[in-house]
């Protein structure tokens, strides 16, 4: 079994002993969602898949944040945002700014980008070598202020 599904299910396990409802909810979630995508694709999710899983399930938290926050609902914002935080946990940590911004440079470099008009040269290259650890928005911003 792999590693971050394991400790996946121990969490769950430790979780429901400790009767922490919040975190076993989020647990579940994620599970039920790496169980759906396991069944209909009739294949075994790598690590790298449950993390792909895991920032998509990020991204839907963040999305609904904003829409909570937005129409004055705090509980469910706070909700979500104690769910996210549960769930970022599993994630491998995140390149700094400066380590994104390095790697970044070098790609600009190695293709000779000029423009803002060159960042779709760009994108692929990073996003390909910093899959899992940064967020596709946060090297496009990046890219554009170093570019611009």
């Amino acid at each position: 079994m792999l590693l971050l599904k394991a400790k996946l299910q121990d969490d769950l396990k430790e979780a429901m002993k400790n009767k922490d409802n919040e975190k076993r909810d989020a647990i579940r979630f994620l599970m039920s969602a790496l169980k759906q995508i396991e069944v209909d694709e009739r294949k075994e999710l790598s690590d790298a898949d449950i993390i792909k899983i895991i920032q998509k399930s990020l991204k839907q938290r963040e999305d609904s944040m904003i829409a909570f926050k937005e129409a004055g609902r705090e509980d469910l914002y706070a909700k979500e945002l104690a769910e996210a935080a549960i769930l970022k946990v599993y994630l491998p940590e995140q390149l700094s700014d400066e380590a994104l911004k390095a790697i970044i440079q070098k790609h600009i470099e190695a293709i000779g980008a000029t423009s803002l008009k060159e960042i779709g040269k760009i994108m692929p290259l990073v996003l390909a070598e910093c899959s899992g650890v940064a967020d596709g928005k946060r090297i496009n911003m990046l890219a554009k202020e170093i570019l611009g």
